[in-house]
């Protein structure tokens, strides 16, 4: 048969089209945006993002982060469940699970000003995309999925496309691709195995060209990772064996995303630090960080550099790592500076202040409890806590809510007659009751809205200290000054003049002195070691409880002032 000419991007409009292009396949906790954004960097011409299940986002909201430069898509707890920005706007694509017409239009139109395209899920054999008649269950359903795709086609602007696995007679998958092709959809992405088969089985490139040569839509050929594609120069060897219009690339990149470099794959300390400064730079989660690390570093899992990864409780530790320390601080400096002055702009009007039926007042904000912007001895209901203990007021009564869908909590924090709540949902009820304590912090104008000034480390922390995962992020700001100029001297530990933000803010030196393996320093081994560490450990403890006693006494005088509070 004569090869048939190429579908060009004059021939679809301008809309993203799918002939002649090398693609990121879509993949499970390694599809998000800093490995998209990666491999655009390394050469991937489309960026397909993790599946994505319609019933999660159609419970998100649509939220512009103007810190982050991102679209985020965000559940009532907070949870971003895709997150997306304007360099891939034109090349990446939404990949979703369902089951439902209806369900994927409705989603597909809350998203479709942020992509380029969408995808249906149809190829993914695994039990959580199975289990709900999503995935590779609609194999066996054709009319359904007619009407998924012929849905979704008719409804949004944005191209569509569809992601399968080969049936086990090449009757029944032709059969099924041309009624996928008669949907109007603008590409068919084919995975050359059977939804019972898996990596170790061969691909099937013979029935991928079957395909390819049926089909006038472009056919996108997937599954040659490992035994077909280990180089650059392969790809395109791939495509011309399975006849496709373009190739889709899952595990290959998974291990190493410059794979998609022409000029050749780069050194994997190198590859590694691309990665950790996107992922600094869009706060990307710390597991998935973690996770998606250990896969770049394929085949080294076991070695020194391996097994430190393992390790690693914090983002801030895996880029000490890699060297990348010094950028980690910087920008997570920037995005909460960044965050404080937004949060200054809005002031007290920030606030919704409202009379509830039995007469007390209820105070409500939007924010979020964030658990390493706090020592863990320096918690805004900790700091609640002691002004309650020292003045022998009464105790503060928490009411917890939990969100019907998601089983998030929010609480009402009762003190001195007065309530405070905050507008968004947490994870757990401790955060609840953290956030709704940090909304009387604001509302009694404890938290400075300042850029922070962080205090010198305490004395006698020692260089071996293990900065705690979840604390505060930069405590180098050493000697800086505030905004009339003036110099903050410290005494034992804590800054002259700093405000109740910042004392709630400590350094990971004052809040955590922990021996750990660590490069070439070890666990204390002798008695004696032992007995320094705790010494020392027990001096950090004691400036630790005068600190959050300083707290406290600064409270107790914002409170004395006129005009403090509401």
């Amino acid at each position: 048969m004569s090869e048939k000419p190429p579908i060009t991007d004059q021939a679809m409009g301008n809309r993203l089209t799918y002939a002649n292009k090398v693609i990121l396949a879509p993949m499970v906790r390694i599809g998000t945006l800093p490995a998209r954004l990666l491999a655009l960097d390394y050469g991937a011409d489309i960026v397909y993002c993790e599946e994505l299940i319609d019933h999660k986002l159609l419970h998100c909201r649509r939220v512009e982060n103007d810190i982050l430069g991102t679209v985020d898509f965000v559940m009532s707890n907070d949870i971003v469940v895709f997150q997306t920005c304007e360099r891939e706007k034109d090349k990446v694509v939404l990949q979703m699970g369902t089951s439902d017409p209806q369900r994927a239009l409705a989603v597909a139109k809350l998203v479709e000003n942020d992509v380029a395209g969408i995808d249906i899920n149809m190829g993914c054999p695994k039990e959580y995309s199975t289990k709900g008649g999503m995935g590779a269950a609609l194999l066996s359903r054709p009319q359904e999925i007619h009407k998924i795709l012929t849905t979704l086609v008719q409804g949004i602007s944005k191209p569509v496309t569809c992601k399968i696995r080969i049936l086990p007679s090449i009757e029944d998958t032709l059969a099924l691709a041309h009624t996928i092709e008669s949907t109007g959809v603008a590409a068919l992405a084919v995975h050359g195995r059977t939804k019972r088969e898996r990596p170790q089985h061969p691909v099937n490139c013979d029935m991928i060209k079957t395909i390819s040569e049926a089909l006038t839509i472009p056919v996108i050929a997937n599954g040659g990772s490992k035994d077909q594609i280990t180089s650059y120069p392969d790809i395109e060897k791939f495509r011309l064996k399975t006849g496709a219009s373009s190739v889709m690339i899952a595990r290959e990149a998974q291990w190493d995303m410059s794979i998609f470099r022409k000029e050749g794959r780069l050194p994997q300390d190198e590859l590694i630090r691309d990665y950790l400064k996107y992922a600094v730079d869009y706060e990307g989660v710390f597991s998935n960080t973690k996770f998606c690390v250990l896969q770049l570093l394929h085949g080294c899992e076991e070695q020194e550099i391996g097994q430190t990864l393992l390790k690693a409780q914090s983002l801030a530790q895996i880029c000490k790592q890699w060297g990348m320390e010094d950028y980690y601080n910087e920008v997570s400096k920037n995005h909460r500076e960044a965050q404080e002055r937004k949060e200054a702009e809005s002031g007290h009007g920030g606030v919704k202040k409202r009379k509830l039926d039995d007469g007390s007042e209820m105070f409500e904000m939007n924010v979020k409890y964030c658990k390493r912007e706090y020592s863990r001895l320096e918690t805004p209901k900790d700091i609640l806590n002691l002004l309650v203990a020292r003045n022998k007021l009464p105790k503060p009564h928490y009411k917890m809510e939990m969100h019907e869908i998601d089983r998030n909590f929010r609480a009402i924090l009762t003190f001195e007659g007065k309530k405070y709540t905050t507008s968004q949902w947490e994870k757990s009820k401790n955060y609840a009751e953290q956030c709704a304590a940090k909304v009387w912090l604001h509302v009694e104008g404890l938290l400075d809205v300042e850029p922070l000034q962080h205090r010198k480390p305490i004395e006698g922390a020692g260089k071996e200290t293990n900065h705690h995962p979840e604390q505060s992020r930069d405590d180098r700001n050493n000697g800086l000054k505030t905004p009339g100029n003036e110099t903050r001297s410290s005494t034992n530990g804590v800054e002259k003049g700093s405000t109740p933000d910042e004392l709630l803010r400590v350094s990971d030196k004052e809040s955590s002195h922990q021996h750990t393996i660590h490069g070439d320093k070890a666990l204390p081994s002798t008695s004696e070691d032992v007995a320094g560490a705790e010494a020392t450990d027990q001096r950090v403890l004691d400036e630790i409880s005068k600190q959050a006693n300083s707290v406290v006494d600064g409270i107790l005088v914002s409170q004395s002032q006129p005009g403090v509070g509401s």
